[in-house]
Order: structure tokens, then sequence, then C-alpha cells
């Protein structure tokens, strides 16, 4: 503890970075539980990230190597998003949030006509990556991908 009292003293810039470290070390902690801002702007209108919060479309809790359509307690899957033996990895959720109807053709996304902006879609892949390596992950049954017409 004295050698670290003399650290500081002799190098006044080191609190700043260490507190800049440690803020740091906060916000991606943080990042794992709260949605970032792009999901809350192109997704939180039909969906949430919470476990059993189903709304217009299926909770999103944990999505990331999920089975599409297959959300317990969310009834209003189309037939092809259940049939569509989609797993929902890194690239798949790039396609689907790029363009649902390419990926899972008629699925009850509409009006949802994707997210073209590959910097965008990569923001929230990455935090639906996030969920699952934070320790959220282990639902049973996975995920969703669509919200009811």
């Amino acid at each position: 503890m004295l050698l670290m009292c003399r650290i500081i003293r002799s190098n006044p810039l080191i609190l700043p970075v260490l507190g800049l470290a440690a803020f740091c070390m906060g916000m991606s902690a943080q990042s794992a539980q709260s949605p970032p801002g792009v999901f809350n702007n192109h997704c939180r209108t039909c969906h949430s990230v919470k476990e059993g919060d189903n709304r217009l479309g299926p909770s999103l809790h944990n999505i990331y190597g999920a089975k599409a359509g297959s959300v317990p307690g969310y009834a209003n899957y189309s037939q092809s998003m259940k049939t569509s033996g989609v797993t929902w990895d890194e690239a798949t959720l790039d396609r689907f949030i790029e363009n649902p109807e390419q990926v899972v053709p008629n699925n009850n996304m509409k009006p949802y006509k994707g997210i073209p902006d590959p910097a965008v879609r990569r923001q929230i892949v990455d935090y639906f990556k996030s969920q699952q390596a934070a320790g959220q992950g282990g639902q049973q049954g996975g995920p969703q991908g669509e919200r009811q017409q």
C-alpha cells in the first residue's frame, strides 16, 4: 500500500489513467446488461431482451445460438419461422437484421424492412453475443426472430 501511494505521488497522471481504466471496465460490464442505443432505436418497439417479456414480437433474450421460432410463451410465429431450421449465429443474425425476408421468406416481421448499415447491425449482433458471454445465456429453446403482424 505504501508503495502504491509513493507511485501515485511521484506520477500525478496515474490517477486519471486508473480512473479511466476503471470506468472503461465498468462500461464493458454494463454493455452486456443494457441494450445499446441501436437496439432501442431499431428493435425495442416490438422486442425486449428480458427473458419471458414477449411483446408484439418475441423476447430476444439469449437469441445468439438459439433456434428460430422457439421462444416459450410466444404463439405468433409464422409457419415459415417455426420450420426455418435457422439457428441464430453471427452471420445469420446479420443477414436477418439486414433483410428478414431473404433469410426467412413469409415471416411476420412486416412492415420491418431491415437495417442496411452494417455498422449498426454489428452493434446489435455484438450485443446479443455479449449477453451470452456475460453469463446471461442458458435459456432452453432460445429465440425468436419475428414479431406479429
